[in-house]
């Protein structure tokens, strides 16, 4: 069966870059020499976009994308799109939205405009929009659709693609094979990513850096977990994913409990491999 070439979400060795952003090529060639193909940036650690480009160019991994806040992107689409079009990226994601733009509160349709205007300014400068979503878009809406299918629906699949977040997916309750399915080839980076979720975990937004209020008590385990090492089953998957006619596959673990960084990356790709990718 066609297998796909394998990225890595960057976010998930920040500690690595953020305060010694001179390690980037030396955190790079370890990535590439796991076996990953390509990286997905989430910052830029202070470094220039040339040395950026320059030095995963030299080391032999693809720039896939980036994830850039909307912030920035709401503030400055042309400057965003411009500073990575020096990299090479042929994507740019809105990584969430924050909690005044998600969907049923009074800036959701403010947003769904931006992410539309965003979108274009990318168009325009060849760069593909994505959204990547988590568990809160899969809120009703009045008319009894998810957050997330609205989106989807409201912004031309010319402007803003589906970068599905399988492990999001999953808490959220629904099937990732059947989104998948349902995206088909929207869907054109998947992001893999394994958890574990026991008993009523309330505050799982703090894992991503996201604080959020704990109305209920904490009753329950939501961690993160190498590819392979939690509760998806990733066969069906990755066949999904593959008939989805998707592009790449990017690892992502934003925490790593007890392991370092580099070894969930690798033992995320040392079982992809076992599956043969």
């Amino acid at each position: 069966m066609k297998k796909l070439p394998v990225g890595i979400q960057v976010y998930g060795l920040r500690d690595l870059l953020e305060d010694t952003p001179e390690n980037f090529a030396d955190v790079m060639r370890q990535v590439k020499a796991m076996g990953y193909d390509g990286v997905e940036l989430a910052g830029l650690y202070g470094l220039e976009p040339e040395y950026i480009r320059k030095t995963l160019d030299e080391i032999g991994l693809v720039p896939i994308s980036a994830h850039v806040p909307l912030a920035d992107m709401m503030a400055d689409a042309q400057g965003v799109a411009d500073t990575y079009k020096k990299i090479g990226v042929e994507y740019i994601a809105v990584p969430y939205l924050p909690e005044e733009y998600r969907p049923n509160t009074d800036g959701y349709e403010t947003v769904k405009k931006e992410m539309t205007r965003i979108g274009q300014v990318m168009k325009e400068n060849g760069i593909k929009l994505e959204y990547h979503n988590h568990d809160f878009e899969f809120v009703r809406l009045p008319d009894g659709t998810f957050g997330f299918d609205d989106i989807y629906k409201q912004i031309p699949e010319d402007i803003l693609k589906v970068e599905p977040d399988l492990c999001w997916i999953k808490v959220a309750g629904q099937s990732p094979v059947e989104y998948l399915k349902k995206y088909g080839s929207r869907c054109e980076i998947v992001h893999l990513k394994d958890f574990i979720k026991e008993g009523n975990p309330r505050n799982m937004y703090k894992l991503i850096g996201i604080e959020t209020e704990q109305e209920e008590e904490d009753t329950g385990i939501f961690e993160f977990r190498p590819v392979g090492f939690g509760m998806q089953i990733w066969e069906p998957v990755l066949d999904a994913v593959i008939e989805a006619g998707s592009k790449w596959v990017v690892v992502e673990q934003d925490e790593h409990y007890g392991l370092t960084p580099a070894e969930a990356a690798r033992r995320s790709r040392e079982y992809l491999k076992i599956l043969g990718w």
